[in-house]
Formats: C-alpha cells, structure tokens, sequence
C-alpha cells in the first residue's frame, strides 16, 4: 500500500496525504525559488524531518529507559547550494530541558542524532552541523 499521495495543486503548490491517517501537508515552492514561501518547502521538509526523526528516536530511548525529554524542542536551519541547487548543509540546535541526563542517557541521545532513519538516508554531502544543549 502507498504511504502517501502528492497532489499539484498549481502556482507551485502541493498538497501531501498521509494515506493511513488522512493527515494533509502543502508546500509551496522557497521565494528564493520562484516561491510564495507561504508553507514549507519540499526541502525545509527533509531538513525539519531530520530533527523530528532524531527526536522520535530519543523518545524511544528515553521510554524504554525510564527518562524524559518531554519539551525538547530543536532550531533547524537549512542551507542550500548552486550548481546543482540542492540542500548543502543542516543545522540543528537541540535543546533538552533541565533534568541532569546521565553519561549513559546523552550517550543514547547522541546516538540518536548519528543513527536516526533519516540521517542514515541523507546523501553524505550534506554537511550536518547538530549541537546538543543540555
């Protein structure tokens, strides 16, 4: 079964469904590229989707070892390239609220941030910059 449907919509627009949940997404093309920048790009999508995928992982790691990250939250940056334009680089800020994570609890953070699906999927170009604020 398909994941999901992309619909064209028109004046650079698309409309995303989640087939399982019914759950819709637009994007709209950047302003920098011939966009109205009024949703997220395809591209801001693939750099947000890096940081949602590492922080779903910790999640799961946190649930299964008792600990919390309930409110972080992570500041992502996308960078593109010329020739030929795609994503050359993504920055991410991840901030943790208060809870003196242990050696072995940043140690399962820090391998979400390496391992997540996502970032496993990304072509080795695209330089990652992710700090982890504690």
């Amino acid at each position: 079964m398909p994941t999901s449907e992309v619909l064209y919509i028109g004046d650079l627009r698309t409309q995303y469904t989640h087939l399982q949940s019914g759950a819709v997404l637009l994007t709209d093309a950047p302003t920098d590229n011939q966009g109205k920048g009024e949703q997220f790009s395809p591209t801001d999508l693939v750099a947000t989707s890096l940081a949602g995928c590492m922080m779903t992982i910790m999640g799961i790691f946190a649930q299964r070892s008792g600990f919390s990250i309930d409110g972080a939250r992570a500041e992502v940056t996308k960078s593109m390239g010329t020739d030929p334009r795609r994503i050359s680089e993504i920055k991410i800020d991840l901030y943790f609220p208060a809870n003196n994570y242990s050696d072995k609890e940043r140690a399962m953070i820090d391998y979400a941030v390496k391992n997540c699906p996502v970032e496993l999927s990304l072509h080795p170009e695209i330089i990652r910059n992710v700090v982890c604020h504690f």
